[in-house]
């Protein structure tokens, strides 16, 4: 388990020493120890990642050299958060503040994000300040929501509190300690085998961008991948040996002490 909490006072917002520093940190979270990621601000910070500083892009854009050159940095920025999404492991975004423009796209690379109950905003408000999104939001929202429900996030440069980025389906739950709901969430997947949650992610998202018969092929690569898997072994064993009448709780009742620790793929 990795947890990575974000600080930049006194706003909380996202600047480029962050990018460079989270692209470490993917890097190291690629460790088959480490079994999940949940991301998370401290609770007395302004936000959580409060949005991209404005001062950063004005002075990219205020000079027409950098300016020109701006889609390599946002293009390096997509591809950190493809990576990111990429982990063969689960990773969980804790919205315990603000969370806005860039900081908003960095979440949607997650593969759950957790709202918190509160005066929060959530949303894409690009627009509003004559730009677009552009580490990747137009293309994960269309797959996220539907290009319809993108079209207006986008479109309106929206901003909503957390139980409308519940109903429009951009965070997974609303709680009142997303921190705390994440590492929940983060410790019950982090107790499946790992090979089954690589390789489910893999079909996910690799299924979820082509059509519905190529995405039958990739799941049906990754589902061969783990039958000859020493985890899917270890687990099938390991619920046959439950004696029958207790094999459906053992489904649900991950603390049990029959229930098998992976090691490996």
């Amino acid at each position: 388990m990795s947890i990575a909490t974000y600080s930049n006072p006194p706003r909380n917002y996202l600047i480029k020493p962050a990018i460079d520093e989270f692209e470490q940190l993917i890097e190291q979270w690629r460790d088959p120890s480490i079994r999940a990621v949940v991301i998370q601000s401290r609770p007395e910070d302004a936000g959580f990642l409060t949005h991209y500083s404005v001062d950063e892009l004005y002075e990219l854009i205020s000079d027409p050299a950098t300016a020109r050159y701006s889609a390599t940095i946002v293009r390096h920025y997509k591809a950190i958060f493809d990576r990111l999404q990429a982990l063969p492991k689960v990773t969980i975004a804790a919205l315990n503040g603000d969370t806005m423009g860039g900081g908003f796209e960095l979440t949607l690379a997650c593969d759950l994000r957790i709202g918190q109950k509160g005066d929060f905003r959530y949303g894409n408000p690009e627009l509003r300040v004559g730009l677009i999104p552009g580490a990747g939001a137009t293309q994960r929202l269309t797959r996220l929501i539907g290009v319809s429900r993108a079209v207006e996030w986008v479109l309106r440069a929206r901003i909503v509190q957390p139980e409308v980025a519940r109903e429009l389906g951009l965070v997974h739950e609303v709680v009142d300690d997303a921190p705390a709901r994440a590492l929940e969430l983060a410790e019950e997947i982090a107790s499946f085998p790992p090979k089954a949650v690589e390789n489910a992610k893999i079909a996910l998202y690799l299924g979820a961008d082509t059509n519905l018969q190529a995405g039958f092929e990739i799941e049906n690569m990754q589902w061969t991948e783990v039958m000859q898997s020493d985890d899917a072994q270890l687990a099938l064993r390991t619920y046959i040996a439950e004696e029958p009448d207790s094999r459906r709780d053992w489904f649900e009742s991950k603390n049990s002490k029959n229930y098998p620790t992976y090691t490996g793929h």
